[in-house]
């Protein structure tokens, strides 16, 4: 009892070539738990074996179940009337652990009960012996026939399985991109949109740690500015110029670098992760910044990855350029109205040193129409009164609010 290795005769040679090798069929295999020597041999070295099909011959339950799980046919052939353990044991034995290998049962004429309850335990198909060579070739071909179509259909499932995962995964990497996008033009204030910013590029690139440097402004230093998931040794480094061996590099080549596996070893940033992406954030090609995300496993970031975290770079890119003409024309505004306000204060004090100036004139025109000084003539009446009022229009002109206008309007004179 056990497996038998079944051979071809070379006086067969006339017989085998005149049956059709099928090529297609060299690599399925075929497991026949039979006890008759002469079934066997009909139905393994006649019938199957010169159509290409790889044979295991057992003849007894036992040793099919271990073939089943050691050879893996792609079908069963089994005999209901084994000794010991039957085909229906068969059944029963393959179901309890799970391996879904279609069965074609042989049964003698007069076992039709016996053939209904091995479909009740899953059998696929069967055949009343005797049977011709025909209708054995027959049999396998249409169980295999099922195999194929099962697992062309598994396999197309995997395929569209994997192409959803891929598209919903590009979905979340857009609307990744879109949200830092928005970020940029809607957050103002710095700290925020850079948290966004961190958030982002690790989301994007599926990595456990990132964070953001920024070179001072009067230096060649690079601060950690932001981060997402630092341990407290690296995150209490906020503020402070960083050195992980690898962002250096970006920073002289301005251009993206990415490393995995043995050679992350050699720099500091290992202690992180097996897996490093450095994107340069650059404004007019100078390096002001960068962003580094890094994988704990030994993953390498492929080239999508990078292509993202440069995006996320551009992004960030454009919002320091933002908050410095921002800052800038806050320095001009201010500016402005200091200007603004010296002015004012020097025309006050003009103002006031006329006044000073016109006062003791003012008096003595007051005293000399008083009469109270030297006695004057009527003409000199007259001319007295009309420079005291020309010099009152003059005091209140000096004295008089100037109109408000908007800063920077230009004065028109009229013709």
């Amino acid at each position: 009892m056990g497996v038998k290795s079944v051979t071809i005769p070379t006086d067969f040679a006339g017989q085998n070539q005149c049956k059709p090798i099928r090529m297609n069929t060299a690599s399925e295999k075929i497991l026949l738990v039979e006890s008759d020597p002469h079934i066997s041999d009909l139905i393994a070295r006649q019938a199957l074996q010169p159509l290409g099909y790889q044979v295991q011959v057992v003849d007894d339950v036992n040793s099919a179940i271990l073939q089943a799980a050691q050879f893996a046919p792609d079908l069963v052939v089994a005999n209901l009337n084994l000794p010991g353990l039957s085909g229906k044991d068969l059944l029963v034995a393959l179901n309890s652990q799970e391996l879904p290998i279609p069965v074609i049962v042989l049964a003698e004429k007069g076992q039709e009960n016996s053939v209904i309850q091995a479909f009740r335990l899953g059998a696929a198909d069967y055949l009343l012996w005797p049977a011709r060579e025909a209708e054995v070739v027959a049999a396998v071909e249409h169980g295999l026939k099922q195999v194929r179509e099962t697992r062309a259909r598994q396999k197309l499932d995997s395929q569209l399985q994997l192409t959803n995962q891929e598209l919903q995964r590009r979905v979340r990497e857009l609307t990744t991109i879109f949200a830092v996008g928005k970020a940029v033009i809607s957050i103002t204030d710095q700290k925020d949109l850079f948290d966004k910013l961190s958030e982002g590029m690790v989301y994007v690139a599926e990595a456990d740690y990132g964070y953001l440097l920024l070179r001072e402004d009067l230096g060649k230093n690079y601060l950690l500015t932001a981060h997402r998931n630092l341990p407290a040794s690296w995150a209490r480094k906020i503020g402070q110029p960083v050195d992980d061996g690898v962002s250096a590099l970006v920073a002289l080549s301005g251009e993206a670098l990415t490393i995995h596996g043995e050679p992350i070893k050699r720099f500091k940033i290992s202690t992180l992760g097996q897996s490093v992406l450095v994107a340069p954030v650059k404004v007019q090609n100078e390096v002001i910044g960068l962003l580094v995300v890094v994988r704990k496993a030994d993953w390498p970031f492929d080239r999508n990855m990078q292509t993202l975290l440069e995006a996320v770079a551009d992004y960030a890119s454009i919002s320091l350029v933002n908050a410095r003409l921002f800052r800038a024309l806050q320095e001009q505004s201010s500016a402005a109205q200091a200007g603004e306000s010296r002015k004012r204060e020097q025309l006050q004090g003009l103002r006031k040193e006329i006044q000073i100036q016109l006062q003791p004139v003012r008096q003595v025109l007051e005293m000399l129409l008083a009469g109270k000084m030297e006695k004057v003539t009527d003409q000199q009446q007259q001319a007295l009164a009309s420079m005291q009022s020309t010099l009152e229009r003059v005091l209140q002109t000096v004295t008089a609010d100037p109109p408000s206008r908007p800063l920077g309007e230009e004065t028109t004179t009229g013709k």
